[in-house]
């Protein structure tokens, strides 16, 4: 059974010490508008407080956002944490200004795909390009689990 936009739970915010918010809240209005139920972090969030905010509200994605330049050292080691939480299945998006230097497109989007982020966001995404993106990746993942084998 396919599951409506509604039927997901996503956690928003952005990590670390970055203040920068209008980009998390055009994401959060965007994705709203198109259905979906969003609890907001904020900004200044650690791995965490987002970690315990998935579990609480048995979410389906971390939408992630940074400006800073040093994504890399605030998402390493995120994925280890949903796993030994439980949520080792949750789907991982990052989006914002990664990193500080200048760098072919597919050497940072590897680079966080090594951490465990599933899909990282290209900076100065549209909105609707990345919901769009959230949804096949999001439906992608349930069809996955509807076929997995149950014991």
């Amino acid at each position: 059974m396919q599951r409506k936009i509604s039927d997901y739970n996503l956690i928003t915010g952005v990590i670390g010490e970055d203040v920068h918010v209008t980009g998390i809240r055009i994401m959060e209005h965007a994705l709203r508008s198109e259905g979906f139920t969003v609890h907001s972090l904020g900004i200044h969030n650690t791995q965490d407080e987002f970690v315990a905010a998935a579990v609480e509200h048995h979410a389906d994605a971390l939408i992630i956002s940074s400006l800073c330049g040093h994504a890399e050292l605030l998402m390493e080691g995120l994925r280890q944490k949903c796993d030994q939480a439980g949520i080792g299945h949750i789907h991982l998006c990052l989006g914002g200004q990664l990193v500080i230097s200048e760098e072919p497109w597919i050497v940072t989007e590897n680079r966080f795909k090594q951490l465990g982020v599933d899909r990282v966001n290209v900076p100065f995404i549209l909105p609707k390009d990345a919901i769009a993106l959230l949804i096949e990746d999001l439906k992608i993942r349930a069809e996955s689990f509807d076929k997995k084998p149950t014991a």
